[in-house]
């Protein structure tokens, strides 16, 4: 068999052939995200935050462990650590997914532990304080101010029955290892 020179017509043919192949492998990518068969950044981002979305509050209290980072009172004004309003809520806090929970003061010594949930709306954290026998101490109702992957605040009341004064307990994610024997 003998082999020709392509014509003029058959090498502009044959370049447009592979024009049009580059182009189309080129626009794959945008046709599949188009028909969900493949993935681009933007909705690879829309995933992660529906996702995220998905979450219940209480996977989101569970995801990690919480350190005490601010408070605030009514007026939204910064409140120290170590005032005696709020001294008693600062710390180191670990939810556990099974409806458990501990909490150490910031020099790891223990503080609680016990029992907890939150609502299916994400406004109100309960505990159950327990003695290390499991006997209850105490239980609390806490209205949740924001809760979500990068701040968990809760309030408290200083006064029983008084709602005009209170403070707003600011926690955020922390890597701290719950110290051991917990």
């Amino acid at each position: 068999m003998k082999l020709t020179k392509p014509t003029k017509p058959a090498t502009i043919a044959v370049s447009a052939l592979i024009a049009l192949g580059a182009l189309t492998a080129c626009s794959t990518g945008e046709a599949d995200a188009a028909a969900g068969t493949g993935t681009t950044a933007s909705q690879e981002a829309a995933d992660q935050e529906t996702a995220q979305d998905a979450q219940t509050p209480s996977d989101v209290l569970a995801s990690t462990a919480w350190e005490t980072t601010g408070a605030t009172d009514e007026s939204g004004e910064e409140v120290p650590l170590d005032d005696e309003d709020v001294s008693t809520f600062v710390g180191w806090a670990y939810f556990k997914a099974d409806g458990t929970f501990t909490m150490y003061n910031l020099d790891d010594t223990p503080k609680m532990q016990g029992d907890w949930t939150v609502d299916e709306e994400g406004t109100t954290r309960h505990i159950v304080a327990k003695d290390d026998a499991g006997e209850v101490l105490f239980e609390r109702d806490s209205d949740i101010v924001t809760l979500t992957d990068q701040e968990f605040t809760y309030r408290v009341f200083p006064e029983e029955g008084n709602t005009d004064v209170y403070y707003d307990i600011v926690h955020t994610p922390t890597d701290h290892e719950e110290p051991a024997g917990s």
